[in-house]
């Protein structure tokens, strides 16, 4: 499912017909490509995490610190299963995965299963 978030005065999108990830600062009257590799795998999800974007992929769990211009690896470990949405907790990540809910307090390092 596509996913759209506001980060500062920029509006960051997945297109998931390119697989890219997207930005406005036109209150999406036009967009420009910000990533376009297929490195990271598909991406399913976005979230604005203190000063990184935390991402869900098809490879797991990445995250950025230049606003999605560049992604790093942070959980790819299959354990979890498909991760599908992200959510801010407060003092946890939340992730929706194919295998159940899973919370992070490492900020998606490591990943335990919500009973």
């Amino acid at each position: 499912m596509p996913q759209m978030i506001m980060l500062g005065s920029e509006m960051i999108r997945i297109n998931p017909a390119k697989n890219t990830i997207e930005y406005s600062t036109s209150q999406g009257r036009s967009w420009s490509t910000r990533y376009s590799s297929t490195s990271c795998g598909e991406f399913i999800d976005l979230l604005p995490y203190g000063n990184e974007l935390i991402a869900a992929t098809s490879k797991g769990i990445y995250y950025s610190t230049s606003q999605g211009r560049s992604w790093s690896s942070r959980y790819m470990s299959s354990t979890c299963g498909e991760f599908q949405c992200l959510m801010d907790g407060g003092r946890e990540l939340l992730a929706q995965t194919s295998k159940g809910l899973y919370y992070s307090t490492s900020q998606g390092r490591s990943w335990s299963k919500r009973r």
